[in-house]
């Protein structure tokens, strides 16, 4: 079966930076695009960045353009998040996912905070 596990989270100050990383298994890794979201308390999950099947091509919610960078290992089935320049309203529990045959699949999410 589909299994993300996500890991890499903790507390930062601003300015700091994390790398968030999702091991994936029980699918055929390559195969897929990848995406990270976000859920901060009291808001909607939202869409961060995604990865296509073979990593050559990544988007991002403007908020975090130029300053968080998406990637994607086929050979180790592990997508990453690089966060720099982490700013208190990145404060979340942070998710990793793909979709397949109609349906979305989520790791348990890590928390990452940001604070002074």
């Amino acid at each position: 079966q589909v299994q993300l596990v996500e890991s890499g989270g903790g507390s930062v100050q601003p300015g700091g930076s994390l790398r968030l990383s999702c091991a994936a298994s029980g699918f055929s890794f390559s195969s897929y695009g990848m995406s990270w979201f976000r859920q901060a308390p009291g808001k909607e999950r939202e869409l961060v960045a995604t990865i296509s099947a073979i990593g050559t091509t990544a988007n991002y919610v403007d908020s975090v353009k130029g300053r968080f960078t998406i990637s994607k290992d086929n050979a180790k089935n592990t997508v990453y998040l690089q966060m720099n320049s982490l700013k208190p309203e990145d404060t979340a529990v942070y998710y990793c996912s793909t979709a397949m045959v109609a349906r979305r699949f989520w790791g348990q999410g890590t928390q990452v905070t940001v604070s002074s």
